[in-house]
């Protein structure tokens, strides 16, 4: 079940940032310009998450998977692209509240996030703060925030070290990215059938 690994990732980050160093907050990441306390604010999951969870809900959203979501996001011009300085942006201001409170988020806001995910039905949804989407299911978000937590938090072990993923999230996050792509041409390029490049499928 997706809550139950994004349980599993979520405790490894709130596991990992409780034990960052203040040169460790401060240290850069492979992502350009943002540093570790970027990357931080960027994932915490902070009450702005709850407020979608607890938006009116929508009996048939459009977008049913993470895959779905992911593959719009990052289509040409897309939210991906247009959005990209924004969410830098964005980031940068929320790494202002500062290591306490980006820690807590993960600590306190959490579990909560996780226990509303938990008591809703995966197949019923919200709208989503981004018009290209639409509206979105809660099994779709679940899975788009899996492999954020994942992808990032393979940035911050880059960066400062840190324990492995848990090996649940890898094998989550691999499957939902292989279904980004077009599945014939995926298929043909990872068994070596076509030289047509079908990766990397996120910016």
């Amino acid at each position: 079940m997706d809550s139950v690994i994004l349980a599993e990732i979520f405790t490894a980050w709130s596991e990992r940032v409780s034990a960052l160093t203040p040169e460790q907050w401060g240290a850069p990441t492979r992502l350009p310009g943002w540093t570790v306390q970027d990357l931080v604010a960027h994932l915490a999951p902070d009450k702005r998450v709850l407020e979608l969870l607890r938006s009116p809900r929508v009996e048939t959203p459009a977008v049913t998977s993470g895959a779905q979501m992911l593959r719009i996001y990052n289509l040409p011009g897309g939210v991906a692209h247009a959005a990209a300085e924004q969410n830098a942006e964005s980031a940068r201001d929320a790494a202002t509240a500062g290591p306490r409170t980006l820690i807590a988020y993960f600590t306190d806001d959490g579990p909560e996030v996780i226990a509303e995910f938990r008591s809703t039905d995966p197949n019923v949804g919200v709208a989503h703060p981004h018009p290209a989407i639409g509206t979105v299911s809660f099994g779709a978000l679940v899975q788009v925030i899996v492999v954020e937590a994942t992808v990032h938090l393979l940035d911050l072990i880059a960066a400062v070290g840190g324990g492995p993923v848990p090996d649940a999230a890898l094998r989550r996050t691999a499957e939902i990215l292989s279904a980004v792509p077009d599945p014939v041409a995926f298929i043909q390029s990872a068994t070596g059938r076509s030289t047509e490049p079908v990766l990397p499928v996120l910016r």
